[in-house]
């Protein structure tokens, strides 16, 4: 394996009925208090009104950012932005999913900004100070209730990018199962979906000698996999939501890239194919996914075979390397389709006309990808495969 640091300072507090905590949490920051929030559904669970009830006790003086939507946009984060800048917020409250968290990252650290937000997602300037912040997650999904990472869309000039700094991990994340239960089952497919492409981004490395790490990664595939058909058909039981909650943040909270760096490369294109048709980030890589893994293929296949035996319990016997790790990803497409994911793009009405457009998009940086870099020719063959 190579050299690491790990760092991770996000207090989780995990567990039935952790929103009052907020109390001793909360009045540690101060007490001008953003809330920040999606579209509605808190308000509908309940949430919304037990985590202001707390905030009144903490006697905070509370503003309120509303609306996040699922591909969190800059224009939302300026609003944040400036509602943190002319009212001296102290501390910002996320309560929500991985948009709204992300979106958060953004106004906590654009809040202390001189120049605008979208400088930072772009990396023209690095974040060096944020407002504190914490989370109140509502979704299993995108492991950012535990990371520094952050996705923005700029959707003025369609253009979607992952940013993040040491600064905007959150001071604290609590994670209550129950928070998840009105969560409906497309979202909730969706979230298993993302959590298990954070692993295969990561699975797939360059280094040598990770037989920890890549246990690591296939007992949370494994995990998911064998919770995944049960939950969908039973959305409000405890102990399965409570098994895929701590899965997600499992997945992209670090440790289980410590020693390599992950790929990333099937991140990259979606973010290009979400930018142009603003489609949930999920559903764009349960459908890219297996198909940059059969254009990846020929890299290692010994990887990809390691992970049909071990995930996927492909027999082993008579085959090539390379059969048994097409065995696998044909299975990896068969579990996503029987829980409900989408397998072509054609499933959001996307055809060829923008394919050299969303290619452009993800080349934007030029080529692209840990365990394999990928040009234009590459990107253009994968969206072509997954049509």
């Amino acid at each position: 394996m190579n050299e690491f640091t790990f760092y991770n300072p996000t207090k989780l507090i995990f567990g039935k009925g952790q929103v009052e905590q907020l109390k001793e949490l909360v009045p540690q920051y101060g007490k001008k208090v953003l809330v920040v929030y999606g579209g509605g559904s808190i308000k509908r669970n309940g949430l919304y009104d037990q985590v202001m009830s707390v905030l009144k006790e903490t006697e905070s003086e509370v503003f309120e950012l509303s609306g996040v939507e699922p591909n969190p946009r800059l224009s939302t984060v300026r609003r944040g932005v400036e509602i943190s800048k002319e009212n001296n917020i102290d501390f910002i409250l996320a309560v929500g999913g991985g948009s709204v968290i992300d979106c958060t990252k953004a106004i906590a650290a654009g809040a202390k900004y001189d120049g605008d937000a979208w400088d930072l997602v772009t990396k023209k300037a690095f974040a060096k100070e944020a407002l504190p912040f914490g989370t109140v997650l509502t979704l299993a999904a995108t492991g950012s209730e535990m990371n520094a990472g952050s996705v923005i869309t700029n959707w003025e000039t369609n253009e979607k990018y992952g940013w993040g700094s040491p600064v905007t991990f959150p001071q604290f994340s609590i994670l209550d199962p129950e928070n998840t239960f009105t969560v409906p089952k497309d979202h909730t497919i969706y979230g298993m979906v993302d959590m298990m492409s954070h692993v295969f981004e990561q699975y797939f490395n360059n280094a040598t000698n990770t037989p920890l790490q890549d246990r690591m990664c296939e007992s949370v595939l494994t995990t998911v996999i064998e919770t995944a058909p049960k939950l969908i058909n039973d959305l409000e039981n405890y102990e399965l939501r409570e098994t895929i909650l701590y899965s997600g943040t499992i997945a992209l909270n670090g440790m289980l890239q410590m020693g390599y760096n992950g790929d990333w490369a099937s991140h990259n294109i979606e973010h290009a194919v979400s930018a142009v048709y603003d489609i949930p980030h999920a559903g764009g890589l349960a459908i890219l996914f297996p198909n940059w893994m059969k254009h990846n293929l020929k890299v290692n296949p010994s990887r990809f075979a390691q992970l049909s035996e071990r995930v996927f319990n492909v027999d082993p016997s008579g085959k090539s390397e390379e059969e048994v790790a097409l065995e696998g990803i044909e299975k990896l497409r068969e579990f996503w389709t029987s829980i409900g994911a989408p397998s072509r793009l054609a499933d959001y009405d996307i055809d060829e006309s923008q394919l050299d457009l969303m290619a452009d998009k993800a080349m934007v940086n030029g080529e692209f990808g840990n365990f394999n870099k990928l040009n234009k020719d590459d990107v253009l063959a994968i969206l072509r495969a997954s049509l």
